[in-house]
């Protein structure tokens, strides 16, 4: 077997055995409901021979259980997940002629490994500058967003909504089972302005037949993917069902409509709100590229830590044991490969956290529910040491599956300051929209 790949034998002894299983025998005795008999007065030998057999095999699988866990609990071997059955001929066991039994399990162990020194690559923090013409798109948006909206008969303008219904077919225009199907409004604008022209003159009930990538593009095409809730729409189709074709009036720039966008901020002026649309927009840009930056150093050490994995064993805990229940020897080698990404980036998070010291205190656990709870308040000035507040966090304290996910949450942030802080990344200015066709391709080389 590879160096990995191990074999764990448990033997026993009839003398290991048999007593438990005539004291299992006696305590059915006790406990047996057979017609005819009255309630522990049923004798040992009809419950042997009715239920003997299948007593005296539980009894002989949990000392096997025992003894395995004994030895894990004793020489703490570093493995992946429980050892797998390989050898337990259950047909063996007969309480008419006990004696020497044999099991074997296999083990797969986890590999010792270096991380490679993140300050030998070429790692890139790109930052987006946040210039007039955005804010100048923004303040559009946002007096559409917040406008009124009539109902033309057809479509005649660029800033026409409509309301769509995405279906996901084939090239030939069928329907795909389990595709995606799904409502949305998009603005004629977000179209590409090659495809507009299409758009004129239909109206409510009209039907369109697209191919994703040659209807939308850019920032529009990504917040639409968003919507549909996938990763790209590369060799997608689908038909779109117009419900309705809407206009909407624009929104003057007046304190009532700054009120209404940032109802907890004095805004009085148009010249305060573009400030304020430029603090906004430089975050959302700033996390955009933190987030980006993250994607660059997961690659980065996925693609260069060398790590052996005892392939063979879990190959078949994948086929026997994983997630979903059985599955084929092709079913298993299909999801092998991602599979198999994911214990690697668990192996490398967890060498990080362990070498670099990071922990997860009871404290980070309390702040992350007060963060999250002001979220739900829609970033609203919030007592954190209120009464209703700690009760809320003691409540979110004692839900395991809560904490759980806040854990591993709260942890990989933990785990990406650390390899940010020894990356050692360059500040690297970009467009925009070089951005978003950079994580475009990204996105497409990794789906």
């Amino acid at each position: 077997m590879a160096p990995l790949h191990k074999q764990l034998h448990v033997t026993l002894e009839k003398q290991d055995y048999l007593p438990s299983f005539e004291k299992a025998l006696k305590q059915y005795s006790k406990q047996a409901n057979i017609p005819g008999f009255r309630k522990g007065m049923v004798p040992a030998g009809l419950v042997k021979k009715m239920y003997g057999n299948s007593l005296f095999v539980d009894e002989v699988l949990k000392l096997v259980d025992k003894e395995m866990n004994e030895f894990l609990s004793k020489e703490n071997p570093n493995i992946f997940a429980n050892p797998i059955p390989v050898k337990v001929d259950i047909a063996q066991l007969d309480m008419n002629n006990p004696g020497t039994y044999e099991f074997t399990f296999e083990m797969g162990l986890k590999p010792d490994f270096e991380l490679p020194n993140l300050a030998s690559f070429p790692v890139k923090r790109y930052e987006v500058s946040v210039d007039d013409a955005m804010i100048d798109e923004e303040v559009d948006r946002l007096r559409g967003r917040y406008g009124n909206m009539t109902e033309p008969e057809a479509v005649d303008s660029d800033e026409n909504v409509l309301n769509l219904n995405f279906t996901e077919t084939d090239a030939a225009g069928n329907e795909i089972a389990g595709g995606v199907k799904k409502d949305n409004s998009v603005l004629v604008r977000y179209f590409k302005e090659s495809f507009r022209p299409t758009l004129t003159g239909k109206k409510t009930g009209d039907s369109l037949q697209v191919a994703f990538n040659e209807a939308f593009g850019g920032q529009e095409a990504e917040w639409i993917l968003q919507d549909l809730g996938i990763d790209s729409g590369s060799d997608r189709y689908f038909r779109l069902d117009i419900t309705k074709v809407g206009l909407i009036e624009k929104r003057d720039l007046n304190e009532e409509f700054f009120a209404q966008i940032f109802p907890n901020d004095n805004v009085k002026t148009e010249e305060e709100l573009r400030n304020r649309l430029r603090t906004e927009l430089e975050g959302q840009w700033a996390t955009e590229g933190r987030n980006q930056l993250h994607h660059t150093l997961y690659h980065t050490l996925l693609d260069n830590t060398k790590i052996e994995f005892p392939e063979a064993f879990l190959l078949r805990w994948l086929q026997t044991q994983g997630e979903g229940g059985m599955k084929t020897e092709e079913e298993a080698a299909a999801e092998f490969p991602q599979f198999k990404n994911q214990l690697k980036w668990s192996l490398i998070t967890d060498k990080i956290a362990t070498d670099a010291g990071i922990k997860v205190e009871q404290e980070d656990l309390r702040t992350f529910a007060k963060q999250q709870l002001l979220g739900y308040m829609g970033g609203q000035t919030l007592d954190t040491e209120a009464e209703w507040v700690n009760d809320y966090v003691n409540r979110m304290m004692k839900d395991k599956k809560y904490i759980e996910d806040a854990y591993n949450r709260i942890q990989t942030e933990k785990i990406f300051q650390w390899l940010e802080t020894n990356a050692h990344a360059q500040p690297e200015p970009i467009k925009r929209e070089a951005f978003i066709e950079m994580n475009q391709k990204h996105n497409h080389e990794h789906h």
